[in-house]
């Protein structure tokens, strides 16, 4: 089954060009790879080009769609490449288990989350999606059926995790789950007036709880700058009483001509996020959906952004330069008059990954989505470039759409060690992009 693919895209707007999509049982069976380079795509949650192969070709993953086993007394979990996150979940959290890792939308699939080796709320503690992966079968596009694992084949499983697909089609994937006593979290809110705030909150929180995490208030300045509301939560013990709703999930209701994103808009937004959080910090036991995946309450919610799509930032800054490159950063997005209406602070620990180009570092992470407005964001997102470079950061490619490749080789120098496990036949528009290749 081959034919165009006009409706794939990334979830920061981009679309690929001159592409043709594949079956994924058509690709197995004959993987041909002198017809040109080939990439998986998922569910194209990806914000940048990272999914996205123009003049290539797209294996369909999200068709290898079947859990193959689940022990609910051990708790691992064997599933196609293809399964949703959301799926995995309904299947397990009503049996007492929870994906030791999660990122901030159920809808991405578990050959995603291993190929970018995703983080979650509690890096502190568990660190990334690809510690807590047993195995994964690999096929290359010699036709060559690998099981990986960190005692067989370890060179390329550590370079599939978070290689960002590049070398191979992952077909399953074994993952080791957590047990938990409920599906419900218990969360403290806490509002903060500056950095110097967050910064002690969240490192005296990462030793007690599980899951930390901030929002911050982008257009504030003056005595208001650097505020914002801090998230802390463990999961919940088995309770009597009924558990907490998740509430339904509401469509976004259009596609605007034009960014509803704005300075306008978003003072609006803040001020009322900011005073719909409880004042009081005390303990709230609540569904485990709204705290790990708030935005997924709005459907297609990457539509506010208009026809231009969103450029996402985020960069990982070592704990000795972290405050202050966070500030400048900050600092930086005030003066250029952009708004960000996703922009979220927290603390990476030092938690090794097993996945060679893993993203994070022990330090501090900071996100911040914009409205894509041509050659003045741009200019900021380069700005933001310059200053994790000069704080020795990185920035995370598989939320990226535009770094130079300088950039990417200042924030994974050992790449090329990593190249040298590449599979010939697969490539992607990131990859290309980013190395000249």
């Amino acid at each position: 089954m081959t034919g165009p693919a006009p409706r794939i895209a990334s979830w920061g707007g981009l679309t690929p060009r001159a592409t043709t999509t594949l079956a994924p049982d058509l690709w197995l069976a004959a993987p041909a790879p002198e017809a040109g380079p080939v990439l998986a795509y998922g569910n194209g949650r990806s914000y940048g080009d990272s999914c996205l192969n123009d003049g290539g070709r797209l294996i369909l993953a999200r068709r290898l769609d079947r859990v193959l086993a689940f022990d609910r007394e051990s708790g691992l979990v064997t599933c196609e490449a293809g399964v949703l996150l959301d799926d995995l979940l309904n299947l397990v959290v009503p049996a007492g288990w929870f994906p030791p890792v999660t990122p901030g939308t159920c809808y991405v699939t578990i050959g995603g989350a291993l190929a970018n080796d995703v983080h979650g709320k509690n890096h502190h503690r568990a660190g990334t999606f690809g510690r807590h992966v047993r195995a994964f079968e690999l096929v290359r596009s010699d036709g060559r059926r690998l099981t990986c694992a960190p005692d067989m084949n370890g060179a390329l499983f550590a370079a599939t995790i978070g290689g960002m697909g590049l070398t191979g089609l992952v077909t399953q994937v074994t993952l080791q789950l957590m047990p938990v006593a409920s599906a419900e979290m218990l969360q403290e809110v806490i509002h903060f007036g500056g950095l110097d705030d967050f910064f002690a909150l969240a490192a005296g929180s990462d030793a007690s709880h599980d899951y930390t995490v901030a929002w911050i208030d982008a257009l504030a300045g003056g005595a208001g700058f650097g505020r914002g509301v801090f998230f802390r939560a463990n999961h919940a013990p088995a309770s009597d009483e009924p558990p907490a709703q998740p509430g339904r999930i509401l469509p976004f209701p259009l596609k605007p001509p034009v960014p509803l994103i704005n300075r306008l808009t978003l003072q609006a937004f803040n001020a009322l996020y900011r005073a719909a959080q409880p004042r009081s910090p005390e303990p709230r036991r609540i569904a485990y959906r709204p705290f790990f995946y708030p935005l997924d309450r709005v459907s297609d919610w990457n539509r506010a952004y208009g026809p231009g799509g969103l450029r996402q930032f985020q960069c990982a800054i070592p704990t000795a330069h972290a405050r202050q490159a966070v500030e400048e950063m900050l600092r930086r997005t005030l003066a250029a008059g952009e708004a960000s209406f996703l922009t979220v602070l927290k603390l990476f620990g030092d938690v090794p990954s097993p996945g060679m180009m893993s993203f994070p570092v022990a330090g501090a992470t900071l996100t911040l989505d914009f409205p894509n407005r041509g050659a003045r964001t741009e200019r900021l997102l380069a700005e933001l470039d310059a200053v994790t470079l000069a704080a020795r950061g990185r920035v995370n490619p598989y939320k990226d759409a535009r770094m130079s490749p300088a950039t990417f080789e200042a924030s994974f120098p050992h790449w090329r060690d990593f190249a040298a496990h590449l599979d010939p036949g697969f490539s992607s528009s990131f990859w290309r992009r980013v190395t000249a290749g």
